[in-house]
């Protein structure tokens, strides 16, 4: 086992739950009262955040506005708001700006109150400074300023840019809610009017606050927690190397921020591709749209199209944003985090975590509501308040999306189970490390019951590297599950707020119009070997002889799939067909993580999907793990045809059924399985599962983690790759026994 030492804490997992508001005027009027009732609405969610041991110094909190000449002293003027960590910060700023066209104006050094922090918060204070910029004339002029910030983040350290726009500051600090206004005297000038605010109070649940992490960000507020952040933030590397990355750029999600502040990129970098803010706010966190009847046609084809281009960002999600124009406030799909909206008679909109935190106008009428699960509102002075239906519904017909729906897909089946195989299974099941007990105990069950097998005291066998046999790579894993204020998701009787459907096929980028290259669509992630057979698949083949050698048997396998991408594959199928003889099987999990992680680096990820054809899945677990590391579909072959050997074999007991039935009940059962693991996670789409790399290892070697398996934390460390083409080579020679013994 290696010693490189690892902290058992990854601060990549940064995690909050938060209280969030938005105060907009339905007309655009501006005024100093909005801001102070905005001011109040923060003051009143301060509960919702946390002290540190100083007993003043807060989590965090901020809001976000439009500019003003008040801020300005002109109108027009561009403005960044900067963190500086290290001197000559504000030379990088303005050279960065100066490469994107943009002309800097002059600094001022924003006035600070420091007696209103506490000593935790005085310590890691920033110097924070805005860099005024002249009036720009370019149409682009927010693409040019938010290309301009991300140059300067190429710095790192040395500064952090809050906000860098023509329409919007951020004002934040690491401090309470009731702070804030204190610390920052521009907030309590008189001249200062708005026509909305939105505005927050962090409450880091697992992580120490900073300067840096509190909210708002950019674009966005956000309370919940982002379950598939590892999964999102790997899809969205995917497409930015497809298209070529930038290096006088920093890339476009800071993976070092929360999984809030990734989001925020994420919605920036929709907006200006060109899209409408509560569109790219739709696609990112779209709702249970599959399922639900209650969706019209117009709708579901804007949601549909949507699910082309991005997998939904999962999880419990309470949103206000702004673009500088129009604001909002939306839900995840699951409606986990509370928005509670109200509307008075003179055109007021107040949303926020709770009613009453927002202080209204006296005397006039007042209607309440509340925002439901995966429901979204916006206010802009030209359309005023729209709310979820009729807002989806103007999205919905600005495009003619049911016809590059059509246009875009092509529906196919898992397809039918196959005959009962004639011959022993014995050699491959010893080859790929099946057991009379995986037999006896798992897939008879699955067989009869057509779902997992429960039992009351869970797994007593030994941990992977302390088993006395050698055992699947998968079982070096184990799923991480949210770990704060998610409550599970009933996948048995929430079921429609769920979706296993699978796209096959090469992604067209996200900003893309029209229709897409042809994507193929399967109910589930699950194939019979029928339905892999109606599929037009380029396969390579993962299996090694001893004298190769594993690691040389993946470089292989990288290159071949990478070279049938490059010449126009669409669909790439790994599979272990050849093991047998003198060939080995490469351990599926490992052979698939491999490949996808050299396709994303390549950026070819997305020009294809990944299918495993494979001997070696035979439990929920390992379809888990598959999916978990970039499989599109999954085909288990042997585990079919076990079942299949068993029904024929009359071996199954209960109904007795059929080795056709059999199968079917395999595959309901494996994708039950899947669902059952996602809910616990809070994760409602296998869309956002796939490539998540939702696990730890336990027993695994870093450098191998960190080589094939996209950096998994593996805090102990454990076996190489050594071992495990030792143990693969050992159950080939098992395999070539007269009466393998399983």
């Amino acid at each position: 086992m290696t010693n490189r030492p690892r902290l058992l804490h990854d601060p990549s997992r940064e995690r909050d739950a938060c209280g969030i508001g938005l105060v907009a005027d339905v007309r655009g009027r501006a005024s100093r009262e909005l801001l102070d009732r905005a001011l109040a609405g923060l003051a009143a969610v301060g509960h919702r955040g946390a002290w540190a041991a100083d007993g003043v110094t807060g989590d965090g909190a901020g809001v976000l506005l439009p500019l003003t000449a008040a801020l300005t002293g002109s109108p027009g003027t561009g403005l960044a708001m900067v963190f500086q960590r290290e001197p000559g910060a504000r030379v990088l700023v303005e050279d960065a700006c100066r490469a994107e066209g943009l002309e800097p104006a002059g600094w001022r050094d924003v006035p600070t109150r420091v007696a209103a922090l506490g000593s935790t918060s005085l310590a890691s204070m920033p110097r924070i400074s805005q860099l005024l910029l002249a009036p720009c004339t370019h149409a682009d002029a927010e693409l040019r300023a938010h290309r301009a910030r991300r140059r300067a983040e190429r710095y790192g350290h040395a500064l952090y840019v809050a906000s860098l726009s023509f329409r919007t500051v951020t004002y934040k600090a690491l401090c309470a809610a009731t702070q804030l206004n204190a610390f920052y005297p521009d907030l309590n000038d008189p001249a200062l009017a708005v026509p909305f605010a939105i505005f927050h109070q962090r409450f880091s649940t697992n992580t120490a606050p900073s300067w840096e992490r509190a909210q708002p960000f950019r674009f966005l507020c956000h309370n919940g927690e982002i379950n598939t952040i590892e999964g999102n933030v790997a899809w969205m590397e995917a497409r930015e190397r497809a298209r070529g990355l930038d290096e006088d750029l920093a890339p476009a999600l800071d993976v070092s921020g929360s999984d809030s502040a990734v989001l925020d990129n994420a919605l920036e970098l929709l907006v200006r591709a060109g899209k409408d803010v509560t569109e790219a706010v739709t696609m990112l966190v779209p709702p249970a749209w599959q399922n639900d009847p209650r969706i019209g046609d117009e709708e579901r084809a804007l949601h549909r199209y949507h699910a082309l281009l991005v997998e939904p960002w999962d999880g419990p999600a309470g949103l206000v944003y702004t673009d500088g124009s129009t604001c909002g406030a939306a839900l995840d799909r699951n409606g986990l985090r509370p928005l509670r909206v109200s509307v008075t008679s003179d055109g007021l909109v107040a949303v926020a975590s709770e009613t009453g935190a927002v202080p209204l106008p006296e005397g006039g009428a007042v209607k309440r509501a509340r925002l439901g699960p995966g429901q979204v509102l916006s206010v802009d002075p030209q359309h005023g308040l729209r709310l979820d239906a009729q807002l989806k519904g103007d999205l919905a017909r600005r495009r003619p999306y049911a016809e590059w729906v059509a246009d875009s897909i092509e529906r196919s089946e898992a397809g039918e189970p196959g005959v009962a195989p004639d011959g022993d299974l014995a050699a491959r099941q010893a080859l790929h490390g099946y057991t009379r007990e995986e037999l006896n105990v798992m897939l008879r069950p699955i067989a009869q019951s057509g779902r997992d097998p429960v039992y009351s005291m869970g797994d007593d066998a030994p941990i992977a590297p302390l088993a006395g046999r050698p055992r699947p790579l998968a079982s070096y894993f184990r799923q991480r599950f949210a770990q704060v204020t998610n409550p599970a998701i009933d996948h048995l009787r929430e079921r429609a707020v769920m979706s296993v459907a699978t796209l096959l096929g090469p992604r067209a980028a996200l900003e893309h119009e029209g229709s897409v290259p042809t994507l193929t669509v399967l109910p589930s992630f699950l194939l019979h070997p029928a339905g892999l057979e109606t599929l037009a698949l380029d396969r390579v083949a993962v299996t090694f002889t001893a004298e190769e050698g594993l690691a040389a048997a993946l470089d292989r396998i990288v290159a071949g799939a990478a070279g049938f991408v490059r010449n126009g594959a669409r669909l790439v199928c790994l599979s272990d067909t050849e093991a047998g003889g003198d060939l080995a099987a490469v351990p599926a999990l490992l052979a698939l993580s491999a490949t996808h992680q050299h396709l994303v680096h390549e950026g070819l990820r997305t020009a294809c999907s990944l299918i495993v054809e494979s001997d070696e899945p035979r439990d929920t677990h390992m379809v888990a793990t598959l999916l978990g590391y970039g499989a599109d579909a999954i085909c288990p072959r042997l585990a079919l045809e076990s079942v299949a050997r068993l029904a024929a074999a009359d071996k199954v007991g209960g109904d007795r059924p059929t080795p056709e039935d059999a199968q079917r009940r395999l595959l309901a059962a494996l994708e039950d399985g899947v669902l059952k693991v996602m809910s616990k996670m809070g994760i409602s789409d296998v869309a956002s599962y796939r490539g998540a790399r939702l696990f730890e290892a336990v027993g695994l070697d870093h450098v191998l983690c960190d080589r094939f398996l996209g950096g998994t934390p593996s805090p102990v460390g454990g076996v190489g790759l050594d071992r495990l083409e030792a143990d693969a080579l050992a159950r080939l020679s098992a395999s070539r026994e007269v009466k393998p013994e399983l």
